[in-house]
């Protein structure tokens, strides 16, 4: 049995694709706030919106989704 499953190849592929995908998910989210009129950190913690935070929550997994089904 062992471990030949793990290959250099593989896991480097690997972690370039979930870095890739964190880079991406990281940069959509930054445009998403320079679109909104408000700034979305000061509104989630500060002002304790929480309506705000469940939209935003929503979004973040859809955008993770389609980079996911996209690097895939």
């Amino acid at each position: 049995m062992g471990i030949e499953w793990i290959k250099p190849g593989v896991m480097l592929s690997s972690l370039v694709f979930a870095l890739m995908g964190v880079v991406i998910f990281w940069l959509c989210f930054i445009i998403i706030d320079k679109i909104t009129p408000y700034h979305l950190w000061i509104e989630i913690i500060e002002k304790q919106n929480r309506a705000l935070a469940l939209v935003i929550a929503a979004m973040s997994l859809g955008i993770c989704i389609i980079i996911a089904a996209a690097i895939h």
